[in-house]
């Protein structure tokens, strides 16, 4: 029971109700019963017994006992959802995300908690549907969180205890690990924020967008840091930011593995300036990886340089890149060669595939010439691939360039990694290929998380929501890694694992020890696959 006050908006009288707690079977979830006590006092504070039309009860009717303040003798346990709460409070202690977070955010980090968890185990949920979550579930906060609330706490969020958070969480992860980079989009309704721009949406959206960048650690598979970007920025001009960032927080041997979209001379510059570690993949277009290729192409495809774990041809072979440093201090520049290793794959299935879209595109130009019906867009591929011809007699004949086709396919089916840290070269792409993971991590944020879009009006809103986006997000990153390594997920997908948890109980009562209900033996497998020991009663 609970003594509850609620004020009346029409008359301006608060009133007083005792409330009585239960459990509702047929629909599984807490419920509570309402009875009027009387109004409260705005002088004393003190409940006056009324029957609700502010009219004092009869002299007939038996007085009521007065109301007593202070403790009361409660005989109704309070039933909530534990399991799955349990096994994120036990995650979050072991990575130390949340003692991170309470250095960080002292006064507010249960909230955080608690709306990260709703995040994960109501996953494509609103935040408005917080409150029902929340009365049937244990929480590190442990009370409603209303819409409201919820804004007021992101507006709250600062970008200096975001940057505080991010150092704690860098510091722990191993520092010889390579970090992959990557960034996305997210599409946005919103005419209010600034960052909100047209650009190259990676998923064909016609919305305008904002992009995340994203770091996470290679080996550990857990995210550490992200930076909201406009939407009009392409990737190959957000390194050096992220440089600058990665300065500020204190990392200096940072190794980053990056997909072809972020290759530039500038980058590969700026990073060599800096003698960091880089894996990046690259376009086999360039001269100086077809000049390297050619040299290796005959006996590229020998037994010898055959990987059966992962079917294709690979070498790695060691190269020059010419490096370039503006010296504004000296007002010169300096140039020089500096090693780099070129890791170069060949893979016949993807051969095949290249060749056959090649086929078909050449195919559609074909047609479009023959028709009449030019696509300006096209122009470029009719000169380079075709020859035409207009006669009075024969009309418009159309014939292939047999010799730039030719040299199209020379390289289909080899793909190209560049590094310049020394490494063999399958080592080279289990490590590019681990990149993986950040596609995944984009793909909770989006669809489990539920922020394929940014459904907020104020940058503030924004980069609090973003940021428990996040902290939902390490919690995911880390179950994921654990459930492969323990191969659990031939068993469970990670909603059938965390619903398999999510149904053991709690009973709590005022002045007992928590006390937890039936734990059944697949349940217990899971927590102890995870490496953690099943809740008991305290």
């Amino acid at each position: 029971m609970a003594i509850i006050h609620q004020k009346d908006k029409r008359s301006g009288i608060t009133y007083a109700y005792e409330a009585t707690y239960y459990w509702d079977k047929e629909k599984r979830q807490s419920r509570a019963k309402r009875s009027l006590i009387g109004r409260v006092s705005p002088d004393s504070g003190q409940i006056i017994p009324t029957d609700g039309r502010m009219k004092k009860r009869s002299q007939g009717d038996t007085p009521p006992s007065p109301v007593k303040h202070g403790p009361k003798s409660i005989t109704q346990y309070t039933r909530r959802f534990y399991g799955a709460t349990y096994l994120l409070d036990a995650i979050g202690e072991k990575i130390g995300l949340t003692e991170d977070l309470r250095q960080c955010f002292p006064n507010s980090y249960k909230q955080l908690l608690s709306l990260a968890y709703y995040l994960i185990l109501e996953d494509k949920n609103p935040l408005c549907r917080f409150e029902k979550w929340g009365v049937t579930h244990k929480h590190p906060y442990g009370k409603d969180i209303p819409s409201q609330r919820s804004s007021e706490l992101f507006m709250g969020i600062t970008e200096e205890a975001i940057h505080q958070f991010f150092r704690l969480q860098g510091e722990r992860r191993q520092e010889q690990e390579y970090w992959v980079y990557d960034t996305t989009s997210f599409s946005s309704f919103s005419e209010t924020l600034k960052q909100v721009r047209y650009g190259h949406n990676k998923e064909g959206d016609s919305l305008p967008q904002l992009n995340l960048a994203l770091v996470f650690g290679e080996q550990s598979n857990l995210p550490f840091y992200y930076r909201k970007l406009a939407g009009n920025i392409p990737d190959v001009k957000t390194v050096k930011a992220l440089l600058v960032d990665l300065e500020d927080l204190g990392f200096k041997k940072v190794k980053l593995v990056m997909d072809k979209g972020f290759f530039s001379a500038d980058n590969l510059n700026g990073l060599m300036k800096e003698h960091l570690k880089f894996l990046i993949s690259v376009r086999t277009s360039l001269s100086f990886i077809q000049k390297e290729l050619d040299k290796v192409y005959d006996h590229f495809r020998n037994f010898e340089y055959y990987n059966e774990d992962h079917q294709l041809y690979s070498i790695t072979v060691p190269g020059e890149w010419d490096y370039v440093q503006e010296r504004r201090y000296k007002g010169d520049k300096l140039e020089e060669k500096r090693r780099v290793y070129i890791h170069l794959y060949y893979n016949i299935d993807r051969a095949a595939e290249d060749q056959k879209n090649f086929d078909r595109r050449l195919m559609k130009l074909k047609r479009e010439l023959l028709s009449g019906k030019h696509d300006p867009r096209h122009e470029n591929q009719y000169k380079k691939y075709f020859m035409v011809k207009n006669t009075p007699v024969k009309g418009t004949e159309v014939m292939v360039n047999e010799e730039a086709v030719k040299k199209a396919k020379r390289y289909f089916g080899f793909f190209a990694l560049l590094s310049n840290e020394k490494m063999d070269s399958i080592t080279a792409l289990e490590l590019y290929r681990n990149k993986d993971l950040v596609e995944k991590a984009f793909g909770d944020l989006k669809e489990r998380l539920n922020l394929r879009r940014t459904l907020v009006s104020s940058e503030k809103s924004l980069d609090g929501k973003l940021f428990v986006e996040f902290v939902a997000l390490i919690y995911l990153s880390y179950l994921k890694k654990q459930m492969q390594m323990k191969n659990l997920g031939k068993d469970y997908t990670m909603t059938g694992l965390l619903d398999k948890l999510d149904v053991i109980e709690c009973f709590e009562r005022p002045g007992r020890k928590l006390r937890v209900g039936e734990i059944l033996e697949k349940q217990r497998q899971i927590y102890s696959a995870l490496d953690v020991p099943p809740p008991s009663s305290s």
